[in-house]
């Protein structure tokens, strides 16, 4: 080979290189669920971001990351996800304790506004500001939420309802600096032997307390009940003894009308043999004349003459003597 042909080979050997080196420079890929914030060196933020795919860039611009896709972090004790160390932290109570929980949450940035982030946070990428700005923001803002509530709150019944108001105070907090919360939750909480002792005895005398108004009011519904029972039957049984009353009532009025029409039948009966005997006289009166009577008379005489005759004043007895 020639001198002459090596000079080309080494020239085109570099000019391949150097195509190499510019494709790698030139080139961006934005990963599925990101977008990418372009910053020109000579003229500021690009409006358009770049959505997910490759992208040819020039050398003096640069394509900073932001996850629009949920993203999921973690504050706990044990290694998990995002969190390689212990990351669980204390938060303050209303009654001056202090609990350590462990946290998850999830969030993404608004795609409508990351480049506003991006200036926000001067430039930093989204796993960045996760690191120095969210978590540490997620802490903070816990413990100003926990501060409005006693121990007993936090670690007992009323935990979803703190959970849920966190919820809420993070996503107004985050949402000015364009950052979404999606999810917040507890997932330990934990307190020193003494507290919890002070607070299993608490929830004792809460589920004691608990149980006696139940049993109360178990007590109060079967009063109530056996009371409704009670009137029931008294109402069932003014009403049977109201029935047996109308019924004796009617008994009684069939058997007066019935001894009614009787005395009247009888009455009916005796005035009709006296108008027979009446009529039966009247009739044999009528018939009588002077000669019947004496005719009867004679018929009836059994030949004797009186014993005794009398004038009005006195009496003759016929055989011996005179009685005054």
């Amino acid at each position: 080979m020639n001198k002459s042909g090596l000079i080309g080979a080494v020239v085109t050997g570099a000019a391949i290189i150097i195509l190499i080196i510019l494709a790698f420079i030139c080139t961006c890929k934005v990963p599925a669920g990101y977008v990418g914030v372009v910053y020109n060196m000579n003229g500021g933020i690009q409006e358009e971001t770049l959505s997910q795919g490759w992208h040819i860039i020039r050398p003096t611009q640069k394509v900073t990351m932001y996850t629009i896709g949920l993203e999921q972090s973690y504050l706990t004790s044990e290694s998990k996800g995002d969190s390689d160390s212990d990351e669980s932290f204390n938060i303050p109570t209303s009654d001056g304790k202090t609990v350590k929980v462990d946290l998850e949450f999830s969030y993404r940035f608004d795609p409508d506004r990351v480049a506003q982030t991006f200036v926000t946070f001067k430039g930093k990428s989204g796993e960045t500001i996760k690191d120095t700005f969210i978590k540490p923001k997620i802490v903070a803002w816990t413990q100003e939420v926990s501060a409005n509530y006693p121990v007993a709150d936090i670690f007992g019944d009323k935990r979803t309802a703190i959970n849920a108001e966190l919820d809420t105070y993070l996503r107004e907090k985050f949402n000015q600096y364009g950052i979404i919360i999606d999810t917040v939750n507890f997932t330990n909480i934990s307190v020193d032997p003494e507290t919890a002792e002070a607070i299993q005895k608490k929830v004792n005398a809460q589920q004691a307390l608990e149980l006696a108004q139940v049993e109360a009011q178990t007590a109060k519904v079967n009063a109530e009940k056996d009371k409704e029972v009670a009137s029931i039957n008294a109402t069932k049984d003014r009403e049977v003894a109201k029935i047996e009353a109308e019924k004796k009532k009617e008994v009684a009025s069939i058997n007066a009308e019935a001894a009614i029409i009787d005395a009247n039948a009888k009455a009916d009966v005796v005035r009709i043999e006296a108008e027979a005997e009446a009529n039966a006289n009247k009739e044999i009166a009528q018939s009588l004349t002077p000669e019947l009577i004496e005719f009867t008379k004679m018929n009836q005489w059994n030949g004797e003459l009186p014993k005794v005759s009398t004038n009005g004043s006195s009496i003759l007895n016929i055989d011996s003597e005179i009685v005054k």
